[in-house]
């Protein structure tokens, strides 16, 4: 039986300085190529989903509408996942949970964007992983981990290397305001469902393959473990 590993990949790896980073995207592609284990990624929209939700709202959009034009760019950025993936992955971005899981007996790469407006792509990611009875979630972002606080903001900030589900729970309930587009480690919706399943999730800078390696593999890194 496949071991599945469900990687929440963040729009700002896939594009970086405002265009898509294919170099990137070639290297994970031979990372995820090389490994043992079957993924389910979810891609964020990144700094483009957060323009067009920003952009939105000023033309009167509700949040509701806000988070359905922010979803569109997670799908661009699927769609451009499975390209660079070719034969390895399902040939199209999964629409729902159920295609997904459908299209996980018969190929070791499955890829979604965001599915419904309210629930951010780190949900999306928590919900797949318990669809497909993940071994791990690795959640790969900017930045290297979850601190205590703002790293870009407070120089003092302090990096948590290991977390309890609940520890996790707390925190993101300080930095959650559920708007759409909004950027933070990983919302309390999508906290609370790992906690629940008991989904081990590592935290990494998604830019340094050598972490994400480890964490894939279930090996100390850089970043931050939750667990029990």
């Amino acid at each position: 039986m496949a071991e599945w590993i469900v990687l929440s990949l963040g729009g700002g790896i896939i594009n970086s300085d405002g265009a898509p980073n294919s170099e990137f995207l070639r290297t994970l592609v031979k990372l995820l190529r090389e490994s043992k284990y079957s993924f389910g990624i979810v891609t964020g929209g990144g700094r483009t989903a957060r323009l067009y939700a920003k952009a939105a709202r000023e033309m009167g959009a509700n949040e509701f509408e806000a988070d359905e034009i922010a979803i569109i760019s997670t799908s661009q950025n699927a769609a451009l996942m499975v390209t660079a993936l070719g034969d390895q992955a399902y040939p199209r971005a999964a629409h729902n949970f159920n295609e997904a899981r459908g299209a996980a007996k018969e190929h070791r790469i499955v890829v979604m964007g965001g599915t419904v407006p309210g629930i951010t792509t780190d949900t999306d990611a928590a919900l797949l992983a318990e669809a497909l009875h993940a071994k791990r979630l690795v959640n790969m972002s900017n930045i290297d981990g979850i601190y205590d606080s703002n790293p870009n903001t407070n120089p003092k900030a302090r990096k948590l290397k290991s977390m309890k589900y609940q520890e996790l729970v707390d925190l993101a309930a300080k930095n959650d305001s559920r708007k759409a587009g909004e950027n933070f480690i990983f919302d309390m919706l999508a906290c609370k469902i790992i906690a629940r399943s008991k989904i081990e999730a590592h935290f990494v800078d998604g830019r340094s393959l050598e972490d994400l390696k480890k964490a894939i593999e279930g090996k100390p890194h850089n970043g931050t473990v939750v667990k029990e």
